[in-house]
């Protein structure tokens, strides 16, 4: 498999009370374990199935991701912005590892 790389986009700063986008990609093949290989035999399901945003400790969005997720997940969504602080993220995968990835954010 290609390396699990995730990508992450949040304004480098915003306004106290601001509400904001941020914008998620983890490049990950999402196999299904439905589709099998040219022997015939099943290709093992391997999917990225949780993914969380904390905000300074604080879960701010989180979601299950089933097979019918496509290869590439893009998750979009909004957080409201009340101070200066990190996000943190995380994506599970179904072998148990954890991709993360943080950003900072400053207040205006």
């Amino acid at each position: 498999m290609a390396t699990v790389k995730p990508r992450v986009k949040v304004p480098k700063s915003a306004s106290a009370g601001e509400v904001i986008t941020i914008k998620t990609l983890i490049s990950h093949p999402m196999e299904s374990g439905q589709r099998k290989d040219k022997e015939g035999n099943p290709i093992p399901r391997k999917i990225i199935n949780k993914f969380t945003c904390e905000f300074n400790g604080q879960t701010v969005f989180s979601c299950d991701l089933d097979p019918a997720v496509s290869a590439n997940p893009y998750l979009e969504f909004t957080a409201k912005v009340n101070e200066a602080g990190t996000f943190k993220f995380a994506w599970v995968d179904d072998d148990g590892s954890v991709y993360t990835h943080e950003q900072e954010i400053a207040l205006k």
